[in-house]
C-alpha cells in the first residue's frame, strides 16, 4: 500500500503553496485526492509527481492550458508537437525581444561612456519603447 500524506507535506515536498495546490485541483489539473475520515486531503506519490511536472512546466513558461493539453496527451499517449512548436515560437519571440533590449542597453552604455556627464540619454531612450526596436547602428 502506498503512503498517503497531507497537503502540507505535499506543499513542502514540491515547494508549491497550499492555495496553489487547491487551485490546481479546482481547475482539474490535479486529480482529486482521497479524503481521511475527518475530510482532510490525503495525497499519493503520483500527486507529487504530477504537481512537480506542473510546477516545472510553469517555470518553463507553459500556460495552464498548454499543461492541460500536455497532460491529456500523456494520458492518451498522444504527441505534443503542436504545443512544443507553439512554445518554441513564444520562446524565440522572447529571445528576440531580450536581444533587442540587450543591444539597446549596450548602445546606451557606450554612448554614456563616450559623452559628457550631462549628455547621457538613458531616461530619454527608455521612455520611448519604439527606439529599442530600431537599429541604432549597433
Amino acid at each position: 500500500m502506498s503512503t498517503l500524506f497531507s497537503i502540507g507535506t505535499l506543499s513542502d515536498a514540491t515547494g508549491c503553496k497550499v492555495e496553489t495546490i487547491r487551485y490546481y485541483e479546482k481547475i482539474g489539473l490535479m486529480p482529486e485526492p482521497a479524503r481521511s475520515e475527518g475530510g482532510q486531503r490525503r495525497y499519493h506519490r503520483n500527486h507529487q509527481e504530477r504537481l512537480q511536472f506542473i510546477r516545472h512546466s510553469r517555470e518553463l513558461g507553459f500556460t495552464l492550458e498548454d499543461i492541460r493539453e500536455l497532460l491529456a496527451m500523456s494520458e492518451q499517449h498522444g504527441c505534443a508537437d503542436d504545443i512544443a512548436r507553439r512554445h518554441r515560437d513564444a520562446v524565440q519571440n522572447r529571445i528576440s525581444a531580450l536581444t533587442a533590449l540587450r543591444n539597446e542597453l549596450d548602445r546606451m552604455i557606450s554612448e554614456c561612456e563616450q559623452g559628457q556627464p550631462g549628455e547621457c540619454r538613458v531616461i530619454e531612450v527608455l521612455s520611448d519603447h519604439g527606439q529599442c526596436l530600431t537599429d541604432h547602428g549597433g
